[in-house]
């Protein structure tokens, strides 16, 4: 699989991609994952035909993939803070057999809303459309806030 992802010519060096890679790297507290190259690491995002088959149809989500939907949109909320400097906050609600949401906040501001449908295939076809979606939920976040740039900055009740 990883040749797979060799070929096709995506590069590593997207904001986006870079962040997801140093987040799982941050989260690494036990170094399991050290020995493991930045395309080991997103190889859990590319679900191609044949893998994408292969998961079953009803069961309990991978505990694997759900960290990997968690960590995805954790980046996607580091993106956006660090372009805009307002805070994010993740949050992730997931039944068991992949259907919720994910909802990212800023003070009032629902910046991103996705609802999930098979959240326990969540993936991409190849590199090229991981980062793609990475980039288009931080560019429309980043794109909200500064839209109610008030709205995204309001943390009180009063």
């Amino acid at each position: 699989m990883i040749a797979k992802i060799k070929q096709q010519g995506c590069a590593l060096d997207t904001p986006f991609l870079k962040e997801l890679i140093r987040i799982w790297r941050l989260q690494d507290t036990n170094g399991a994952l050290r020995a493991k190259s930045d395309l080991d690491l997103l190889e859990l995002y590319i679900l191609d035909g044949q893998k994408g088959r292969a998961l079953a149809l009803i069961g309990d989500p991978d505990p694997d993939m759900l960290r990997g939907l968690e960590l995805f949109f954790h980046a996607v909320a580091l993106s956006i803070e660090k372009a805009t400097g307002v805070l994010i906050q993740p949050i992730l609600n997931l039944r068991y057999e992949g259907v919720g949401r994910v909802v990212l906040i800023s003070g009032r501001l629902i910046v991103v809303n996705k609802q999930l449908r098979d959240g326990d295939r969540f993936g991409f076809a190849n590199l090229g459309k991981l980062a793609e979606a990475g980039d288009k939920y931080v560019s429309d976040g980043i794109n909200l806030i500064r839209k109610f740039p008030d709205v995204a900055n309001h943390w009180g009740y009063s």
